[in-house]
C-alpha cells in the first residue's frame, strides 16, 4: 500500500530533478517535450487522486499542491501550462460525474492511481532528471 507521504515525496523529487532537466531556453516555444506524455497523465492522476481521496474523508488540497508545485518546478510555457492544468481538471471531472459517495470502488481505484502516480514518477525521474 502506497502511503499518501511516500507519493508526494516521489513527486517532490520529480519535481525537484526536472527543473534541472535540459529544457528550451526561456525564448524558445516549445509545444512538447520528451516526457511530456508522462507528465500528462500524472497531472490527470494527481486530479483523480484529489477528487477520490477528499471525496473518502481526506479533507485537503494536498494533491492539487502538489500540481500546483510540479507546475512551479517544471515552468511550462504557457500552452504547455494550460495543457497540463486541463488533465488534472479531467482526472478530476471523471471521478466527480461517477462517485458521489466514497465506495470500495473508489478506494480500490485510489489505490489503483497511488501506485500508477509513484510509477510515472520515478519514471520521470529515473529517465529525464539530472
Amino acid at each position: 500500500m502506497f502511503t499518501a507521504r511516500k507519493y508526494i515525496g516521489a513527486i517532490a523529487v520529480a519535481g525537484t530533478l526536472l527543473s534541472s532537466a535540459t529544457l528550451p531556453a526561456r525564448g524558445q516555444i516549445s509545444a512538447t517535450v520528451p516526457y511530456d506524455e508522462k507528465l500528462t497523465r500524472l497531472a490527470e492522476v494527481l486530479g483523480s487522486i484529489h477528487y477520490l481521496r477528499n471525496l473518502c474523508g481526506e479533507i485537503s488540497n494536498d494533491w492539487r499542491d502538489e500540481m500546483q508545485d510540479m507546475l512551479v518546478a517544471e515552468n511550462p510555457e504557457p500552452f504547455r501550462r494550460a495543457r497540463l492544468i486541463a488533465s488534472f481538471n479531467r482526472g478530476y471531472r471523471t471521478f466527480d460525474s461517477i462517485y458521489v459517495t466514497c465506495t470500495d470502488q473508489a478506494l480500490a481505484a485510489i489505490e489503483r492511481y497511488m501506485a500508477e502516480g509513484l510509477g510515472l514518477s520515478r519514471e520521470i525521474n529515473n529517465r529525464y532528471g539530472e
